[in-house]
């Protein structure tokens, strides 16, 4: 649960940088003790969703998973969006720009 708070105060921080005047203009949240999920939008359209939940509760194998995508504009005018799950298996971004190991 630390790596997603981390990783997603990262990511806004990194895109309030890129603009310093955008605003909010969507945020939906439901946050319960075993799973979330959140949207957003910005006035500059970057988007971003996310849900995670627990696995495995009560066991040794016990994880969060978490699925989410964020996209926004590029410095070329082109639209990148950035799908993404974080679980046991670490962090794994799916995205046309992103290379293939």
């Amino acid at each position: 649960m630390k790596f997603v708070i981390v990783f997603v105060a990262l990511f806004a921080v990194a895109m309030a940088n890129s603009d310093q005047d955008a605003q909010i203009v969507r945020l939906d949240s439901n946050v319960e003790p075993l799973n979330y999920e959140y949207a957003q939008e910005t006035s500059n359209g970057i988007r971003s969703e996310e849900s995670g939940k627990i696995k495995n509760l009560g066991t040794e194998q016990e994880a969060i998973s978490v699925q989410g995508s964020y996209s926004y504009t590029g410095d070329d005018g082109q639209v990148y969006t950035v799908n993404y799950i974080a679980d046991e298996n670490g962090f794994q971004p799916q995205g046309a720009h992103i290379p293939v190991a």
